[in-house]
């Protein structure tokens, strides 16, 4: 079964793909989705294993509760308030959260440069 994550944008799913192996498909809302677009999404994701990971504001909660609808078995992904958006998120909270979601198979930890530094380099 294929694993498919529905984000609000393109900047979101650019910002996710750093973080996850290319197993994981991504797809985009493009901002709130119309009936025909839901509908697309619905048929699209029929036989997938869904996670939805919208912004934590007014439009992502609103697309979250459309989507709930349609994938009611769906898990969902949350990021902190203070974030701007999940493309916002720094890139190891990110990984947690998806790690937390139960997708850790798929998850790709961002390296620290400080932790790859060694003394004798400088």
């Amino acid at each position: 079964m294929r694993v498919s994550i529905i984000v609000e944008g393109k900047h979101d799913r650019s910002k996710l793909q750093q973080v996850l192996t290319d197993d994981v498909h991504i797809v985009c809302t493009f901002g709130t989705p119309g009936t025909k677009q839901l509908q697309s999404i619905a048929h699209e994701l029929r036989h997938d294993e869904v996670f939805v990971f919208t912004d934590n504001d007014s439009s992502g909660r609103r697309i979250r509760g459309m989507l709930r609808e349609l994938f009611p078995d769906a898990v969902h992904i949350y990021t902190k308030r203070g974030y701007n958006g999940v493309e916002g998120t720094p890139l190891d909270y990110l990984a947690l959260q998806l790690e937390k979601a139960g997708l850790e198979e798929f998850v790709i930890f961002p390296v620290d440069p400080a932790s790859t530094w060694q003394k004798d380099e400088f």
